[in-house]
């Protein structure tokens, strides 16, 4: 499985969402140093990429939280969780897009 997390460094969101899914990763018995980070530095990158905001995790290299839905932005991301609105997707929704 490859997890991949695009970021970029003006919203601080994105840290929440590294640590939630390592985290998740070492409950789903997943390698955590297997995570990619990949830094989105401009708008024209967002173009280029699909960037859907800060965070986005994309695993197999699609997007499990609304992909095609959620608008191209180099702009922080907000997630519908349990909890209501979070920049992150809670670790119960991450396990699910993760757990084998």
């Amino acid at each position: 499985m490859d997890v991949t997390l695009l970021y970029f460094d003006g919203c601080p969101s994105w840290t929440i969402a590294r640590d939630r899914l390592r985290e998740v990763m070492r409950r789903a018995g997943l390698d955590e140093r297997s995570l990619t980070y990949r830094k989105v530095e401009t708008p024209e990158d967002a173009e280029t990429v699909g960037f859907r905001g800060s965070p986005t995790i994309l695993v197999d290299g699609r997007d499990p939280f609304g992909g095609e839905s959620v608008a191209v932005a180099f702009a922080c991301r907000l997630y519908q969780t349990p909890a209501g609105p979070d920049g992150a997707p809670s670790t119960d929704q991450l396990l699910t897009v993760l757990a084998p």
